[in-house]
């Protein structure tokens, strides 16, 4: 059987000691946070799990919830949408991999938007594209726009995040699986 020397574990133990100190010094400091996105809190998850407080945890105030809307949000709420990045115009067709997208449409509520959906309706319809109006001010503007493509859903969808992802200035445009056309 052999013996380590006391010598030896001490000597491991102020190494391991060391090592831990530069992270017990930063164990105070509040978390970076790097992106938050909102969303939906948690805490109804957690509630559900009826856990118990620790005996010598100190008391927490009540987490605020926010109160739910008497009435359900409409679409008339959601408009105006302006996407300033977005405007009427002519696109080269560029090819794009992107398996397994469903075909949608990027349209706004102007005439070059509206002559377009007027020639494209019978295909759009076939490909079972939906539709995502990026720039139109009211409900009227909007439901002229649905009248135009019937059994092609469109929404009104705020659009300068898309436009940057997808490299995009102009509109309307088709976009598939495989490419971007207009």
């Amino acid at each position: 059987m052999t013996k380590f020397p006391l010598a030896n574990l001490t000597l491991k133990g102020l190494l391991v000691l060391l090592a831990a100190l530069p992270l017990a010094s930063r164990a105070g400091e509040p978390l970076i946070v790097v992106e938050d996105r909102g969303g939906t809190s948690a805490l109804p998850y957690y509630e559900a799990l009826n856990l118990q407080p620790r005996a010598d945890a100190p008391a927490r105030p009540p987490i605020p919830m926010l109160p739910v809307p008497a009435t359900p949000m409409d679409e008339a709420a959601m408009l105006p949408v302006r996407s300033a990045k977005l405007t009427p115009g002519t696109v080269a067709r560029r090819v794009i991999e992107a398996p397994g997208l469903r075909p949608f449409v990027v349209v706004g509520d102007d005439e070059a938007s509206q002559a377009w959906l007027r020639r494209q309706a019978g295909s759009l319809r076939e490909r079972g594209a939906v539709g995502l109006v990026v720039n139109v001010e009211t409900v009227q503007g909007l439901a002229r726009l649905r009248a135009l493509v019937p059994g092609v859903p469109l929404a009104p969808v705020a659009g300068d995040d898309l436009a940057e992802r997808l490299g995009l200035r102009h509109y309307p445009v088709l976009i598939t699986a495989t490419g971007i056309e207009q």
